[in-house]
Formats: structure tokens, C-alpha cells, sequence
């Protein structure tokens, strides 16, 4: 069977782009811990992964045939028939998404979505869904793990490595089911668009302060401790008792 080109440069990149991504913002919070220097980047990092999320939602509406959304929303029977077949052998082959790896994409956007939305309610001051977001964090790293062991299983069962595929872009499947092009255009402006408002954050940030102002809305978030301000409030509060 022919290597025919399914995946196009958008998706790869996106999906590349979000690993590194989780992985950076996993070892600063986790690695590093919220009191280190670089913990701040943390939230920059989770806002240029939601951004990232909100072009490939879009690309999953006007993107080529496999890259859409609805190419791979398998329902609760598809599913099932896909992980039957994981476990006893057999079962269909896909062109594009699994059922098992679409579930999982769709738990990841979810989550990084709500992971950047409690995110910011945090740098808001709403102490309050520190809690979710750590929940999601988690939930999040699970899907992750899951998805990873679930690439695993259907590449020995099915002898076929989609991990390579997500960088060549090409499986073996019949052309009918191919597309013709990478869409390297799309793929530039996907670079520029998540580039240019990583490096905006980067330069919003304000390390005296421990302030980020969003570009565009002009929200501040509070995204790390100014302990400067913090001892000049413990020597005051020295004074007042003095």
C-alpha cells in the first residue's frame, strides 16, 4: 500500500507544539515548583498552549480532510469497537484519527482550555479554583499518559507507527484518502500568529511586579509574588506595632 500524505504541516506542528508546550509547563510547576524564578513562565506558557488551541480549532473548521473536527468525532460505538479490536485483534484501520486518539485530543483541548480559563481567574485573585486547576492539571497529564500508552498499544498491534506519521504526515493508506497538500502557507501563519503572542507576553511581563498584562484585552494577572512589595508591608506593619 502506497505512503500517501494524510496529515498536514497545521496539525503536525500544532500537535508537536503542544507537547513541548505541556511538557514545559509540567517541568516548571511540578520540577521546579511555584516559588522558583521561572515559575511565572509557567503562565505564559499556558496561554500561548491555549492560543495554540484556539488556532487549531480553527484550522479543525476550514482545514484539509482530516484536520477537521467532525473527520474524527466517533461516537460511544465506534469506541468500543476500536479498543475490542486493540484487545482481541483485528478491527478497522483508520486513515485518520482512531476513536481512541480523537477522544483523547478532544479531553486535551477541553482541558487546556479550562487549565488557561481557571488560569487566569487565579492571576485575578480567585484563590477559589486553585483547586480545579489543579485537578484539571492532573486530569490532564492522565489523558496524556493514556494517550501515549494507547500510541504504544496500537503501534505493536497494528504494526503501523503513527508517531512517524505525525512527522512525515504520511501513513499507509490508499490515495483516495489522502490529501494533496501540507498547506505550508497555514502553517506560517500558524507560526507567526502563536509566535507573535508568545513574544508579546514574554514582553508584557513584569518581573518587578510579578504582573503580566494580556495583550489585547489589557487584563493584568498576577502571576508571580512581588516580594519586594511584600517586605515593605512587613516593615510597616513593624512600624504600626513599634
Amino acid at each position: 500500500m502506497p505512503r500517501t500524505l494524510v496529515w498536514d504541516l497545521p496539525v503536525r506542528l500544532f500537535h508537536w507544539s503542544l507537547v513541548a508546550g505541556f511538557i514545559g509547563a509540567a517541568v516548571i510547576s511540578i520540577g521546579l515548583g511555584e516559588h522558583s524564578p521561572s515559575f511565572p513562565y509557567h503562565a505564559v506558557l499556558g496561554l500561548v498552549i491555549a492560543a495554540l488551541v484556539c488556532v487549531r480549532l480553527i484550522w479543525g473548521v476550514v482545514g484539509s480532510r482530516h484536520a477537521r473536527l467532525w473527520s474524527f468525532a466517533w461516537g460511544p460505538g465506534a469506541v468500543a469497537s476500536y479498543f475490542k479490536g486493540i484487545l482481541v485483534g483485528g478491527g478497522r484501520k483508520y486513515s485518520g484519527h482512531n476513536p481512541g486518539s480523537a477522544w483523547a485530543i478532544f479531553a486535551m483541548l477541553a482541558l487546556v482550555l479550562g487549565l488557561a480559563a481557571t488560569g487566569v481567574m487565579l492571576g485575578r485573585g480567585n484563590e477559589g479554583v486553585k483547586d480545579v486547576h489543579e485537578v484539571m492539571a492532573y486530569a490532564l497529564t492522565a489523558v496524556a499518559v493514556a494517550h501515549v500508552l494507547g500510541v504504544a498499544t496500537h503501534t505493536v498491534r497494528h504494526r503501523e507507527n503513527i508517531t512517524a506519521s505525525m512527522v512525515h504526515g504520511r501513513k499507509n493508506v490508499e490515495q483516495a484518502q489522502g490529501i494533496r497538500s501540507a498547506h505550508p502557507v497555514a502553517a506560517l501563519v500558524m507560526i507567526a500568529v502563536v509566535g507573535v503572542w508568545a513574544a508579546t507576553l514574554v514582553r508584557s511581563y513584569d518581573a518587578a511586579t510579578g504582573v503580566l498584562r494580556v495583550p489585547v484585552v489589557g487584563v493584568d494577572l498576577r502571576i508571580a509574588e512581588n516580594d519586594r512589595g511584600s517586605e515593605g508591608g512587613r516593615r510597616d506593619r513593624r512600624s504600626d506595632d513599634d
